[in-house]
């Protein structure tokens, strides 16, 4: 049996990051969360995950800037962006960014489940 896929999920709003975080490893990911930008970056340079959710809007390191960071960094682990201020951003936006995805707020959680299965194995 392989391993179950690692997905870091990061997003600053408590109740939405254990609720995804919950919701992933209920459907076979193995999880960890990151609260902010920069927690986040602190979690990739520690470890090894195969795809990270990212919000967009976050105090400190926003999402766009801890993808480029990462991009810089740390090659290229799938992203798939996601925001509430869908305005503010767009699919297009996150895919010229390096993203392999967006998807707006309020989503289908199995939307995500079905996109993050796409980038890893589970």
């Amino acid at each position: 049996m392989s391993e179950p896929g690692s997905l870091l999920i990061v997003d600053d709003s408590d109740a939405s990051r254990e609720a995804l975080a919950r919701y992933f490893r209920q459907h076979g990911f193995d999880v960890a969360v990151g609260r902010d930008g920069r927690h986040a970056l602190e979690l990739v340079r520690g470890g090894r995950f195969d795809a990270i959710l990212l919000d967009v809007v976050m105090p400190g390191v926003d999402g766009w800037q801890m993808l480029q960071r990462m991009q810089e960094r740390y090659g290229s682990i799938p992203v798939i962006m996601f925001s509430g201020k869908v305005e503010e951003s767009s699919p297009g936006d996150a895919e010229r960014r390096g993203a392999r995805g967006f998807v707006g707020k309020p989503f289908d959680p199995q939307q995500l489940i079905e996109r993050a299965r796409a980038l890893v194995p589970v």
